[in-house]
Order: structure tokens, then C-alpha cells, then sequence
């Protein structure tokens, strides 16, 4: 239905006829918020705050259109304010009162969208606001291979629990996670079917008698025991990869950072004379800025690194600028796969998962040295205490994080028996 904001005189010409006064008083915003009671409690010109058993809120207007009575949906509270609500149902009541009727541009809608067309719609309106291209490309693709081959060519509004239920009982115990996600996903799409006032339900809630229960499996990543990190680094520098890639998983090992940190590292972050890779926040999963202490192993890397760097071109018709990544993919511009550092660590003999070196270091940091808890925490950028005490702790250690880097460098070099070096010329 569209909107449209009804002007202030207007307002209180419509809002006073439609109360028999000028100075009706219906439902206040503090009201709305608060009351949890099931029920239907009425406003002006037919407008209705409906409380559910569940406690969900939304708005409905009984109105009369060409002599007809009838309930039209406006939308939740959680996506339609009671001022919006008002609006919306001034400029319902006027139409219909001049012979209009609200109901068609919200019928010509619903004829035309089916689910997969919101589904797209609401992945195009999502895609900027998510962490990464692939969180938007994991909820597209789920959708494409899950609920639409049921639900694409539905109308959005004809969805029922039972479809959903149809399209979750085949992989609701054999892919429990990717389920899960499903249900979430097509709930988001509803939940943008019903601000839109075509629904009032939400076919994808409510489902957990359907479906049968399933343990709850905490999946760790599989990780090295730490006394075996250097022999899987041995393993790296003899094998034939590409130098970036080898020069990522070591950096990634001694600076015990998550893949994509490292994957999309930039020179710009790095300075080589305070010894210290500065992390922003939009790049961190906690979107804390990270600062990371460069044990001399981690500095030599990065100026192997920049060895192979190709210098800034004369003229621009004749090189490509240097990359701004720190360890660049064959795609010029674009930075490692995690597939590739995963799979080269599989081919090494190593059945490990590239995010287990955290652990490998964390469990390192536990039982070979006396390093406080929340320093170790503290290396792998993780939260430590409750909201109080990090509202008091300002301090990120990190002298004492750098301690803790060099000491772990230099386990891994003594492990060794030397210090591994990456030939710059490998292929």
C-alpha cells in the first residue's frame, strides 16, 4: 500500500471528525509500548492495536469501503509506530469516506509478488547492511536451494506453516545448522510481508512441536596440538604453493588472528617501526579495533612480503598499481580464499581447520606459560567479564600481549630447530 504522510491540518480536521470531537483522546505511545494483555484495543477511525496470546503487536483498521466492513491490516507495531499507524489510517478513512478504496493498490500488490520475488527483494535491501559479501550470498543461495523449489513461485501471502513445515522436515535432522538458517531466512522475508501489510502471520514461527528435536552438538574446529604447529610449518615452507599463500598461513600461525583478518590484511595497517598490525574495527568480528604485536618473524615475512610487492608503476598505461593487500590472490585485487588456505593445509596431511591455529596458540598460552587469562584472551581479540568490568578495563595489554607473541614465535622457532624461512621465488 503506499504511504503517504497526511498534513498536519488535515490531521486534526480528519482525527477530530472521525472521534465526534475535536479533542478525543485514544491510545498514547507509552500505552502501545507497554501493554501486554491479549486483546483488541481501540483508537480512532477504526484503528485497533491487536495483543496476541504470544505477545506480538500489531495494527488493523475496521473500516467500511463501498459499504462494506472490513479489517485491513497496517502492519506490526515493531515496523509501524502508533503515529504511523494514525496516519496511515487518517488518509484510509478519507479515502474510503470520498468512495475510494484503500484496499486496491494493496490487492494489485499481492497479485504480483511471489515469495521468491520478496525473498530477492529483501537480499537486495539486506546486502548492504551485512558483515560480508558472503553472509549475503549464504542467504540467497540457502533459499535457492531449499525454499525455493516449494515456495518460489507462491504468492507470499498464500504461505502457510504447512509449506514451511514441507520445506524443513527433509533436511531438519540430516543439516540441522543449514535448517535452522532456512527457517530464519524465510522468516525474514515474512517478517518484510508483513510490514508491507500483506500478511499478518508469520508462517515460519511457531514450528517447534512440528519439527522433532535435535541434540545439541557443540562443533569446535579441529585444531593442532600445539607441539605440532611447527612440524605443519616445516611441511608449509617445503611445499611447492604460491609464496602469498605460504607467507598468509605463517603470519596467520604467529599472529593468531582469524583467516579473513589476515586475508584481507593491507599495508596501510601495518607500521613496521612500533612493531604493530592495527586492525579497524569494520574488519573485526567484535567491530573493535584489534592492535597485534609483530613478533621478528611475523616483521620478517612482511618484508618478504613486500619484496615481491611490484613497484609503484611510472606510467599507468603500462603496470597495474600495487595491491593495497598484504598477501593478494592470482585476482588482481582481490585478497586469498579461505578455501585456499584450507585446502593447503589438507594437502599438507594436516586435517585441520585453518581457524584451530587460535586454539592451538590459546591451549600453548595455557599449559606452557603463567600468562593471565585475560592477556591470552586478550590476543585473540576475544571479550573477558561482563559489560561492567569492560567498561572499566581500558587497557588492552598489549606490552604484555607482545611478550606473549615473541615468546610464542620463538617456541615454534626452537620447536624447529631453526627459524623457517620462505624462499621469495617459490611457485
Amino acid at each position: 500500500m503506499a504511504f503517504h504522510v497526511v498534513p498536519q491540518f488535515m490531521w486534526v480536521l480528519v482525527w477530530g471528525e472521525a472521534m465526534g470531537s475535536k479533542t478525543g483522546k485514544g491510545l498514547s505511545a507509552a500505552f502501545v509500548r507497554t501493554v501486554t494483555e491479549p486483546g483488541r484495543y481501540g483508537d480512532a477511525m477504526g484503528l485497533h492495536l491487536v495483543v496476541s496470546p504470544s505477545g506480538s503487536k500489531r495494527w488493523i483498521q475496521r473500516i467500511t469501503i463501498r459499504g462494506k466492513r472490513v479489517d485491513l491490516g497496517l502492519g506490526p507495531l515493531a515496523a509501524v509506530s502508533l503515529a504511523e499507524a494514525r496516519e496511515l489510517a487518517a488518509r484510509n478513512f478519507k479515502e474510503a469516506r470520498t468512495g475510494g478504496d484503500p484496499l486496491r493498490a494493496k490487492r494489485e500488490a499481492q497479485a504480483a509478488v511471489t515469495f521468491e520475488e520478496a525473498a530477492r527483494k529483501v537480499h537486495e535491501i539486506h546486502l548492504p547492511t551485512w558483515r560480508n559479501a558472503k553472509h549475503g550470498k549464504d542467504f540467497i543461495a540457502s533459499l535457492e536451494a531449499y525454499a525455493f523449489p516449494k515456495l518460489g513461485k507462491m504468492k507470499v501471502q498464500d504461505v502457510t506453516t504447512a509449506d514451511v513445515l514441507a520445506v524443513l522436515t527433509p533436511i531438519w535432522t540430516k543439516i540441522p545448522e543449514t535448517a535452522k538458517r532456512v527457517r530464519q531466512r524465510i522468516g525474514t522475508v515474512m517478517k518484510w510481508a508483513i510490514a508491507q501489510g500483506w500478511r499478518q502471520d508469520n508462517p515460519a514461527d511457531n514450528l517447534d512441536g512440528a519439527l522433532p528435536k535435535v541434540p545439541k552438538v557443540k562443533a569446535h574446529r579441529v585444531a593442532l596440538p600445539y607441539d605440532k604447529v611447527s612440524g605443519f610449518l616445516d611441511a608449509l615452507g617445503a611445499s611447492g604453493a604460491g609464496p602469498s599463500t605460504k607467507q598468509a598461513l605463517e603470519f596467520l600461525v604467529l599472529t593468531a588472528v582469524r583467516s579473513i583478518e589476515v586475508r584481507e590484511a593491507r599495508w596501510s595497517e601495518i607500521d613496521m617501526a612500533a612493531k604493530v598490525w592495527e586492525i579497524p574495527a569494520e574488519r573485526m568480528k567484535m567491530k573493535r579495533a584489534h592492535r597485534v604485536p609483530l613478533s621478528p618473524r611475523a616483521l620478517e615475512i612482511l618484508r618478504e612480503a613486500e619484496a615481491l610487492r611490484p613497484a609503484t608503476p611510472a606510467t599507468p598505461a603500462t603496470q597495474a598499481e600495487p595491491s593495497p593487500l598484504i598477501f593478494p590472490g592470482q585476482k588482481p585485487g582481490r585478497p586469498l580464499s579461505d578455501m585456499t588456505l584450507s585446502k593447503l593445509v589438507k594437502e599438507l596431511g594436516f586435517p585441520v581447520d585453518v581457524h584451530g591455529f587460535r586454539t592451538s596458540f590459546r591451549t600453548w598460552a595455557q599449559e606452557r606459560t603463567t600468562t593471565a587469562h585475560e592477556v591470552a584472551e586478550a590476543a585473540l581479540a576475544h571479550n573477558v567479564g561482563n559489560s561492567v568490568s569492560q567498561a572499566y578495563a581500558r587497557s588492552d595489554m598489549f606490552e604484555k600481549r607482545r611478550d606473549l607473541m615473541d615468546r610464542w614465535a620463538a617456541y615454534l622457532a626452537e620447536e624447529a630447530g631453526k627459524v623457517i624461512r620462505f624462499p621469495a621465488g617459490n611457485a
